[in-house]
């Protein structure tokens, strides 16, 4: 099928995984052949350990992106804790070369903002000085930098970084630069932006990789039932 998006999906080698890897012990992953993204925005979304990050960052180094993140001109290692997946990893790519793209994680922004400073440090009037800001506030700041149409951005958990209304902060950036011919892929808990009209949401639960709707999600299910089951919720996990 013809498609316009940077990444079209991928396919992978198991030849290229070592026996041994712990990637055959994730139930999602492990066996996984190919995979195709079929809308412009595509979240990742499950339990803790069950694969979402690793695939993203696999997905992200095999685009040419630095593992901690930033743009493909970002080059340095706080420390290498990626898997051997990338290598495996045959991306199918669209016809229209993208100009820009950016690997936005919570878990090493810290690692991005420094370099981004030390990047900025010959020309003063371009630093940014995102150590200066809060974390949600230096994070959403750089997503706004690098949203830009026909653009690949890759996303590991945002909510870690956000308050609920950044998060829909967010939620717009997303759809606009979407709508303006980006492709998103995002690992996220939020049922704020798992939301986002239109986007396909890949559940990585029950040991295969398959499309789910909005409300079948868990991040929706749990918290609309703390929110309106509040108070027997609270009671019963208390008296276990």
């Amino acid at each position: 099928m013809f498609s316009t998006l940077p990444i079209s999906g991928f396919s992978i080698d198991w030849k290229k995984i070592s026996s041994d890897s712990f990637l055959r012990s994730i139930p999602a992953i492990n066996g996984l052949e190919s995979l195709s993204f079929r809308q412009p925005i595509t979240f990742f979304v499950g339990e803790n350990g069950s694969g979402k990050s690793t695939l993203l960052e696999a997905i992200a180094i095999a685009y040419g992106f630095n593992p901690e993140g930033g743009t493909k001109n970002y080059s340095f290692s706080t420390y290498d804790s990626h898997s051997e997946l990338y290598q495996a990893i045959r991306l199918s790519k669209g016809p229209v070369k993208t100009h820009w793209g950016y690997f936005l994680r919570a878990e090493s922004f810290y690692n991005v903002a420094t370099k981004e400073a030390e990047y900025s440090e010959e020309d003063e009037s371009k630093a940014k000085h995102l150590h200066r800001k809060s974390h949600g506030e230096s994070f959403l700041e750089t997503a706004q930098d690098n949203f830009r149409p026909h653009s690949l951005n890759l996303i590991d958990e945002p909510e870690a970084a956000l308050s609920p209304q950044r998060q829909l902060t967010m939620f717009l950036e997303i759809y606009r630069c979407a709508q303006a011919g980006a492709q998103f892929i995002i690992v996220t808990h939020s049922p704020i932006l798992t939301a986002i009209p239109g986007a396909e949401i890949l559940s990585f639960d029950d040991g295969v990789i398959h499309p789910v709707q909005y409300e079948e999600t868990g991040c929706y299910q749990i918290t609309s039932m703390f929110i309106n089951q509040r108070e027997n919720l609270i009671r019963q996990l208390l008296e276990e």
